[in-house]
């Protein structure tokens, strides 16, 4: 009975790693299509094409093993990221694909060999498991360099994409599930505890709006400081960059050349290329804000203003679900409603956060509703108490 559940246990691992590879295959083809730069479309497509690699290896072991390998079908988060990819461009979701390849690494990583096999499989090696690790890790480096949040290439890739320089402002899709969520369980709260003390619908009504226009303004305000700050900072340390190479340009340019060959470009290329970008000031400036600093010169960040707006309008759409049910109903039907859309609505924005956790949607939806159910109960407790008191 321990030898047949092992077995299940195998090909469960093997489908579910088929799935993940085709689902990246899918993603990096559809991101091939869409890229202009024929430099980055190559990227995409040979990625995709290794993930390919990747799939036929569990293909081959479900083969082996008796099982023909399921037609693949693309998972819902694949669909998704594909679709905000066609919609809102390839800078959107990358962050979140790069996000899902360092699971992807992790997981494999993590994986023993199975030790047993049936007369025709295999036990896949270490060998076989630390290649595709390594692939993974690889393309999570990639992804970096090319959004420009951090890591480095090899040398080979970095002249592929030399010149071609991406930003994107943190995880866009991540900050907007994660802004929508803090105004959803925020103000479900307020509202609970409110309707736990026994007020009128309209105290409980004015009480919501009043919670969403406070908290929403808030963030706008934290994130205006914020990014305001940040771009204070990255003006800073460019005047001071601008400075040192005024000062020392033969120094600069040896730091530009010890940058490119940390990553992965030979003596020889990266005194070359430092050279040639030293002679042009602006551009150096440029280069080396964003190689020696990290930062992207020309967005310092993002607007301020922008942020702001943003945080406030993501923060409201969170807030306004638990408010909505009380402005047609009232009593214990208008709570009721409230809690259900509530519950509806944290399991969506779970099921947005594993597009770039990897987690399965029933896991992630699910124990987002029960965090931010507890939280509401816990509120309306106390409200409960306090009214019952006052």
């Amino acid at each position: 009975m321990n030898i047949a559940r092992s077995e299940k246990s195998q090909i469960k691992q093997y489908k579910s790693n088929l799935q993940k590879e085709l689902d990246s295959a899918e993603l990096y083809s559809t991101l091939s299509g869409l890229e202009r730069d024929p430099k980055l479309s190559m990227l995409y497509r040979r990625i995709s094409e290794t993930e390919k690699r990747h799939a036929e290896v569990w293909a081959k072991k479900l083969r082996d093993g008796g099982v023909s390998p399921p037609k693949h079908h693309p998972s819902w988060r694949a669909r998704m990221l594909g679709y905000l990819a066609k919609r809102l461009g390839a800078n959107f979701v990358l962050p979140s694909i790069q996000s899902l390849e360092k699971a992807d690494q992790s997981n494999y990583s993590k994986i023993t060999p199975f030790g047993r096999a049936t007369s025709k499989q295999q036990p896949i090696s270490d060998k076989e498991m630390a290649k595709m690790a390594a692939d993974e890790n690889s393309h999570s480096r990639l992804l970096a360099q090319i959004t420009g949040i951090g890591g480095g290439v090899e040398g080979g890739v970095l002249a592929r994409i030399e010149g071609r320089h991406r930003s994107v402002g943190g995880n866009a899709l991540r900050a907007a599930v994660l802004g929508a969520n803090d105004g959803l369980v925020s103000n479900l709260s307020l509202v609970m505890g409110v309707a736990g003390a026994a007020l009128s619908g309209s105290a409980i009504l004015i009480s919501g709006f009043a919670g969403l226009i406070a908290g929403a303004s808030s963030m706008a305000l934290g994130e205006w400081l914020s990014v305001r700050s940040s771009r204070e900072l990255y003006q800073h340390e460019i005047a001071t960059e601008k400075s040192e190479l005024e000062a020392a340009p033969e120094e600069e340019r040896e730091e530009l050349s010890l940058i490119y060959q940390s990553k992965g470009l030979d003596e020889t290329s990266s005194r070359e290329l430092a050279g040639r970008i030293i002679k042009n000031e602006k551009e150096a400036l440029d280069t080396l804000a964003r190689e020696e600093l990290g930062i992207e010169p020309q967005t310092l960040g993002g607007s301020a203003l922008e942020a702001a707006l943003t945080s406030f309008m993501l923060f409201t759409v969170g807030a306004i679900i638990p408010v909505i049910p009380f402005l047609f109903a009232s009593g214990l039907l208008s709570v009721i409603a409230s809690v259900v859309v509530s519950a509806i609505s944290l399991f969506a924005i779970g099921a947005g956060i594993t597009l770039f956790t990897g987690k399965s949607v029933a896991y992630s939806g699910g124990r987002q509703v029960v965090f931010g159910l507890a939280a509401a109960a816990f509120t309306f407790l106390v409200g409960h108490l306090f009214g019952a008191l006052i």
